[in-house]
C-alpha cells in the first residue's frame, strides 16, 4: 500500500496517508492509457468540416466546347476539379469521429494514470483545501506554497470557491472525483487532491 505525505495549505507536511492499491497501486497498462487518450481527443472533434464536390458547386451545366475539333482537351464541365471555381475531389463531409471504449478499460486506464503519478511523486495530498472567498490570489498562494505550477486539482463537489478561484490560473484545471479523465491527469505535471477527494476517488474507482 502506497504511503504519501499530507500537506497543509501553507506547504508544510502534517502527516501521511495510505493509498488504496486497488486504485493507486495497479500494474500500469500503457496500451489502455494510450487508447483512452486517443478516444478522448477523437470524441472532442467536431467533425463539421465540409467542402463542395463538383455536383454541389454552382454553374457548369453545359459542356464548355464540343468534344472534338477545337484543339483543346475534352471537357465536360467548367466545375470539374481542374477548373478555377470547380469542386473538390473527395471533398470532406461532416462525420462522427467518436470512438468507443469499454467501461472496464476506461477504469483500468484511469487507475494506471493515477498510479503513474504516485510512482513519480507527482501526487500531492492536502489535509484540506478551503477558501473563504473567491480569490485567485489566494489559490495562487496555495500553489506557490506547494511549489506547483501546472496542476490538476481534484476537489470536493462543494468546493465552488476553489474552482472559481483556480479557473483564471494558466495551466491549472479543477475536477471532481467523478469527472476525472486520463488526458487531464497525464497533461498536468502534478495532481493535487484533498484527503476527502482521495476517499471519493477510492470509493468511485476501487
Amino acid at each position: 500500500m502506497a504511503n504519501v505525505a499530507v500537506y497543509n495549505m501553507e506547504g508544510n507536511e502534517v502527516g501521511t496517508i495510505d493509498l488504496n492499491d486497488a486504485v493507486f497501486g495497479v500494474e500500469i497498462n500503457e496500451n489502455l492509457v494510450h487508447k483512452a487518450v486517443v478516444q478522448q481527443l477523437a470524441n472532442s472533434r467536431q467533425g463539421t468540416q465540409k467542402a463542395k464536390t463538383r455536383s454541389e458547386v454552382s454553374g457548369g451545366g453545359r459542356k464548355p466546347w464540343r468534344q472534338k475539333g477545337t484543339g483543346h482537351a475534352r471537357q465536360g464541365s467548367i466545375r470539374a476539379a481542374q477548373w478555377k471555381g470547380g469542386g473538390v475531389v473527395f471533398a470532406p463531409v461532416p462525420r462522427d469521429y467518436s470512438q468507443k471504449m469499454n467501461k472496464k478499460e476506461k477504469r483500468a486506464a484511469l487507475k494506471s494514470a493515477l498510479t503513474s503519478k504516485v510512482q513519480e511523486n507527482k501526487f500531492l495530498v492536502l489535509d484540506e483545501l478551503k477558501l473563504a472567498e473567491i480569490k485567485t490570489k489566494e489559490m495562487q498562494k496555495v500553489l506557490n506554497n506547494l511549489k506547483v505550477e501546472k496542476a490538476l486539482v481534484v476537489i470536493a463537489d462543494d468546493s465552488d470557491n476553489v474552482a472559481l478561484s483556480a479557473r483564471n490560473i494558466p495551466g491549472v484545471v479543477t475536477a471532481s472525483a467523478g469527472t476525472l479523465n486520463v488526458f487531464d491527469i497525464l497533461k498536468h505535471n502534478t495532481v493535487i487532491a484533498t484527503k476527502s477527494s482521495v476517499a471519493a476517488i477510492e470509493e468511485v474507482y476501487a
